[in-house]
């Protein structure tokens, strides 16, 4: 199958490397020092001795022929990645998106149009990148996909491919309380340890950082509920515990991107539950601290 991946940072290298056994796997990255390592040494994975190779380029044109299109950029960056595919995509073209936030499906449409094949998905297979074209995993995560305008079969075509590659993963009919899943445990763990300049187990280990993020996740459940979506747990705080314990090490992408000085997907984590709040009517002093504090960082770090 030919697979086309935008973004070769350390969740699309993990992909990538994965579905590159057994398919055709073309990578679209603007970073020339990432696309000069791939072209010459392909995608690895740490403490694999076996490389893959790939097709990388600059230039969209290059993933045109896609079959199935992985978008793997930030959320803020979802329609400037996906301008150059419009009206270029064979109608059968499958775009799946594993990205942060709730608001991706929106962004793919403003895109691509109302009719695209869309599946989108909440994952949590993690990595962190060693070199351009290297990343290490960190624990074993899942993928749940569902339909966002892709037939139900489509779905199910998805997750066997990912299943296929090694990956875990299954289908939801209505993907919404996963993505508010992933929403609630992003919120209360990624503005926490990114502040405090510390992988993402200080939630655990600390008290005070403990009771924030329980705060975070007990607030952004609350919009959820308010907003009829039948969240796949009962206790988001014992969820977002288990989230954590999987990779207590894991230093999360708004720490990156605050330590590089550029603006983090934090519109789409806290920002996207104060907005959700204000339309469902649930006070969100908590969230909205966490999306001030961190706009606040992001002034400084630029």
């Amino acid at each position: 199958m030919r697979i086309g991946i935008i973004g070769a940072g350390a969740l699309g290298t993990l992909f990538g490397y994965r579905l590159a056994h057994g398919n055709d796997v073309a990578m679209l990255e603007m970073r020339p020092d990432v696309v000069a390592a791939i072209r010459e040494a392909g995608l690895g994975l740490a403490e694999l001795a076996t490389r893959r190779s790939v097709t990388i380029s600059s230039s969209a044109r290059d993933l045109f022929a896609s079959q199935v299109l992985f978008v793997f950029v930030r959320a803020t960056d979802t329609m400037r990645a996906l301008r150059p595919f419009v009206n270029e995509l064979d109608p059968s073209c499958v775009i799946v998106s594993l990205q942060n936030g709730v608001s991706n499906e929106d962004a793919v449409k403003a895109s691509l149009g109302s009719n695209v094949a869309l599946v989108i998905g909440a994952t949590t297979e993690s990595a962190h990148s060693l070199a351009p074209g290297t990343a290490a995993p960190v624990g074993t995560g899942t993928t749940i996909v569902g339909p966002a305008g892709a037939a139900p079969e489509v779905c199910a075509r998805i997750a066997r491919l990912l299943t296929d590659a090694g990956m875990t993963a299954s289908v939801a009919y209505d993907i919404r309380p996963h993505l508010w899943g992933k929403l609630i445990a992003n919120a209360a763990i990624n503005p926490v340890a990114a502040l405090l300049d510390r992988p993402n187990g200080v939630v655990l280990a600390d008290a005070n950082a403990g009771d924030l993020a329980r705060s975070l996740a007990q607030e952004a459940a609350a919009v959820a509920r308010a907003m009829r979506i039948a969240l796949p747990f009962n206790d988001p705080w014992i969820y977002v515990r288990s989230i954590v314990e999987q990779a207590p090490d894991l230093r999360n992408s708004m720490l990156f991107d605050l330590q590089q000085g550029v603006k983090t997907e934090n519109d789409h984590i806290n920002g996207a539950v104060v907005t959700a709040g204000r339309r469902a009517g649930v006070p969100t002093p908590y969230n909205d601290a966490m999306f001030r504090l961190i706009r606040a960082r992001e002034a400084f770090a630029s």
